[in-house]
Order: structure tokens, then sequence, then C-alpha cells
């Protein structure tokens, strides 16, 4: 089957709060992550079935929603979990946040390596402890963990929690075999329970990536995981608010359930038919979205190169291009190069909220006739 990427899909004027930021203005909203492709056939003609039932009342996970992730994550990452361990979520933030209050107690710090995907900076002070943090470093190939910097923060710190987030965003690395058991064995020294965000997990663009998820490592560290999964960003779903954690230890499960007790709501039953209908039915779309992306890629790497003043690694994993624009801003007087972007027709996410000032996120999770124009307008916007 052929799928149209190059679609277009009419977005302003919806209910889209990716492109209603910028309404009514000559800007390409490329910031949240959030693609503008439709949602794979097979999710549609799952969702219409539901629909044509007609009935919504109070819905529980059913045997074959269940199976559907049991299933992926076996055929996927050879990972045989117990139905007990999946707790379900209506998104991966209520996660990260429910992670923070599950471990610990107020006062204590949760650590996290910068830049990082806001929420996990967020999450920890809106659960009453503090954020302990390193920063990643950049060699010629890409964004690298400084391990020792990250050892020092935890023995100085009171962390009972590692926030991981692999693939991660927005650096778009893949983390590899190594650098997670360089985690697991911070984390057992340490005594840290390892929150690990794998929602880009079905996003690995490199040929030369695969991902595993942290948790496989070996029992011991799966012990110590909570690991946080969703469809919505490979399968662009991401308003159904469908999401689960895995975890295998009781204790812990049992920590993280009380921890959510009644405060987080359950998932709605479209969102679980949509995961199930994603989950079993949708490889092919999936390849194809790769393939997709991965051109789209490699047109904002060779933009970002020919352009004097901005920088990026090469894009591993996820659809976001994670663009370092210090020194255009330098060279510039710029002082806020989101902004200034703004000002010349593209709407990115802004490096600071990530804990990286000077730096802009761009997602190229669109068509190609829109990336191209937006990837003029950056030209044009950084040869002022």
């Amino acid at each position: 089957m052929n799928f149209d990427f190059d679609a277009v899909v009419e977005r302003a004027g919806t209910d889209s709060v990716k492109w209603a930021r910028h309404a009514g203005r000559d800007i390409i909203p490329l910031w949240v992550a959030d693609m503008d492709f439709a949602a794979p056939p097979a999710v549609l003609a799952a969702l219409r079935r539901r629909v044509e039932h007609g009935v919504f009342g109070y819905n529980q996970p059913t045997a074959s929603q269940v199976e559907a992730v049991a299933g992926y994550l076996a055929r996927k990452f050879a990972w045989s979990i117990e139905p007990e361990w999946i707790v379900w979520l209506p998104g991966l933030v209520s996660g990260l946040n429910v992670a923070c209050r599950a471990v610990g107690e107020p006062g204590d710090a949760i650590f996290t390596a910068t830049p990082i995907y806001p929420p996990f900076l967020s999450a920890p002070v809106d659960s009453g402890r503090h954020v302990a943090s390193a920063p990643l470093v950049r060699d010629s190939a890409g964004w690298l963990w400084d391990f020792p910097a990250v050892d020092a923060v935890l023995k100085g710190s009171r962390a009972n929690l590692f926030q991981l987030c692999h693939p991660h965003n927005p650096t778009g690395r893949a983390w590899s075999e190594d650098e997670l058991w360089q985690v697991a064995a911070l984390a057992e020294k340490h005594d840290l329970v390892v929150c690990s965000d794998e929602i880009h997990n079905g996003l690995v663009l490199s040929p030369y990536h695969r991902h595993r998820l942290f948790a496989t490592l070996a029992p011991e560290v799966a012990a110590r995981s909570i690991t946080l999964l969703a469809p919505s960003k490979t399968f662009n779903i991401p308003g159904l608010g469908c999401a689960f954690a895995v975890i295998s230890d009781a204790t812990l499960r049992h920590r993280f359930r009380a921890a959510l007790h009644g405060i987080v709501p359950h998932v709605n039953a479209l969102g679980m038919v949509a995961t199930e209908a994603a989950l079993t039915e949708c490889d092919d779309w999936h390849a194809a979205l790769l393939d997709y992306l991965r051109g789209n890629a490699r047109a904002v790497e060779r933009a970002v190169e020919d352009i004097p003043g901005l920088d990026m690694r090469p894009v591993e994993a996820t659809y976001l291009a994670w663009i370092d624009a210090r020194e255009f801003a330098a060279d510039h007087g710029v002082a806020h190069p989101a902004r200034y972007f703004e000002e010349h027709g593209l709407g990115l996410s802004d490096g600071a909220d990530f804990g990286a000032p000077g730096f802009v996120r761009l997602n190229f999770g669109t068509r190609r006739s829109l990336l191209d124009e937006a990837l003029r307008r950056l030209d044009s916007a950084a040869r002022p």
C-alpha cells in the first residue's frame, strides 16, 4: 500500500495547538512534537468502527488491548512482560509527574541531563522535589554523556530518581547499549530508580542504531525501572491521550499506582482503540513514515550545514532537529533566536525551555513542500 505523506491536511483553523499559536500570521509552525500527517488508515478504520457502536460508557482495557501492548513489546524488542506490569495513563507527561511523586519524598532531588524535554524540568518542581542536573556534551559526531560529571552530581545530591529520555528529545540521540549500561551502573551505585521516557522508540532514523529498551538490559535493571511508552509520537495520535508505564517490580508498581490514584483519569475508549490498531496493524505505514522522515532529516541537515552561524548534529532518532544558533546570534546581535526566527516566518521551539538558551528545535514531521519553504525562510532569515 502507498501512503501519501505529501498530502495537504489543513490544520489551520482547527483545534490544533500547534497551528493556533501563530493564527492569523504568516508563520510556519514547526515547534511542538506533533506531526502534520494523517493517522494511519488502520487507526482511522478502528476509530470509525468504535464510533459506529454509538455507546461511550466507562471503559476498561480489553484482553486484546492488553495483548496488543505485550505483543508489540515482544515483537519489536524481545521483551516478554506480564499483563499486570502495565499501568495505563492518559499521557506520558502524566507518567513523568506520577513517577516523581512515587519515588522519594518532597525535598529530595531528581536527576536529569540537559538540554531536555521541558516536563523533565517542571515535573520534579511540581512534585515538591528539585532538579539535579549535568549537561550533555558535544563533539564532532554528536551529543554525549559526561558520565564522570553525572556521577559527581549524583554523589552530591539527594537524588533517588534518574529521568532518562531515550531516544533523546531534543538532541535526537539514540543512546547506544553501552551508554545505557553506564546509566544502569550509576543507578545501581547510587540506588536510583530510572524513569525512562521511551515515547520516541519507533522513530529511530539512523540505519546504524536499534532501539534497546532500558529495562531489557537485565532483570536487575528492570527491577529499578519505570518504562514510559505511548503510540502517540510514532503513529501521530497524541490528541487521543493513551500511554502506559511498564513496571516489573511489584513494590515500585504499587507506589506508582498509589501516586496516581484519584488524580489521574483512566484512558478514554477511543485512545485505547487507536492504540491497539497502531501497535498491531500499522507496520507498513510505520516503515513508509520512517523513509519519509529520513528524507526530511537529510534536507534539514543539508540546509543547516550551508547556513553560516547555525550548527546541528545528525538526527539519529525523533523528527526533531536541535539547532545551535548561538554563533549566529552573537554575530548579528540577536538576543533571542527563537523570537528572531518567528519574526521571519518560522515558529520554532525556544532552546531556553529545554535548559539551553541560544538553541532552537525544529519539528520536520511535516510534508516536504512545507518543510522546503520553512528551510528557505530559515536560510533567508540567517543571511540578513
